[in-house]
């Protein structure tokens, strides 16, 4: 665990960090704003993240519990309504900023998604890139052409994979369930076995993940 990372509790049940294996989900009747649980691979749940709504600048909030009782994370930008800009990690009990995720704009936008994990210091930590470009290319080809009836439904079959690399090694895999109704992400931290990132960071990458597809 880095050195900035929060100590696990003794009981794990209620430590939101403690897992090596989440599962993200919207929730299906929602509006005006995005809002989504994280469960550990044993259906426990961990976290609760909610955007914040009618707002100009994107805010997304994490909480312990779906009650929003305990902020523990939020993730923000100064763009106005641009998903190409750089966010904003804190942690909300610290007050205290953890880190920035910094999209690739028109190379997200056109090739295959690309980010950038940065530290407080703002020097590149890691990176996360969408699986093959040739599946990249693909869906962006059934993106474009998705004002034709039927052919934006062909995106559900081919959903998105992503890598978080530290150092050309893999610290993280994020991979998009199979599902046109709600969206799901498989988060696994089991390769980075050293703790080399702030789990805290790979959590909110997988929030803005989310986010950013269920806009697109």
């Amino acid at each position: 665990m880095s050195s900035s990372e929060p100590a696990a509790s003794a009981d794990a049940s209620h430590n939101p960090w403690h897992a090596r294996r989440y599962v993200l989900r919207s929730r299906f009747f929602r509006f005006f704003g995005g809002a989504y649980e994280l469960r550990d691979e044993h259906g426990r749940l961990c976290l609760y993240a909610e955007m914040k709504r009618f707002r100009l600048k994107e805010d997304i909030r994490v909480y312990a519990d779906v009650d929003m009782r305990e902020e523990v994370l939020r993730i923000r930008t100064e763009s106005i309504l641009d998903f190409s800009g750089a966010y904003d990690v804190e942690d909300s009990r610290q007050h205290a900023r953890i880190g920035t995720l910094r999209r690739s704009g028109l190379r997200s936008a056109f090739v295959r998604d690309h980010w950038q994990m940065l530290d407080p210091a703002g020097q590149p930590m890691a990176e996360l890139q969408e699986d093959s470009l040739g599946k990249s290319l693909l869906r962006r080809l059934i993106e474009f052409a998705g004002e034709i009836p039927l052919v934006g439904l062909l995106g559900y079959f081919f959903p998105q994979s992503y890598a978080l690399t530290r150092h050309q090694r893999a610290v993280a895999h994020y991979h998009q369930r199979f599902n046109p109704f709600i969206y799901k992400l498989d988060i696994d931290l089991t390769p980075d076995a050293a703790d080399g990132v702030d789990r805290r960071l790979a959590i909110a990458m997988a929030v803005l993940l989310a986010a950013i597809e269920g806009r697109q």
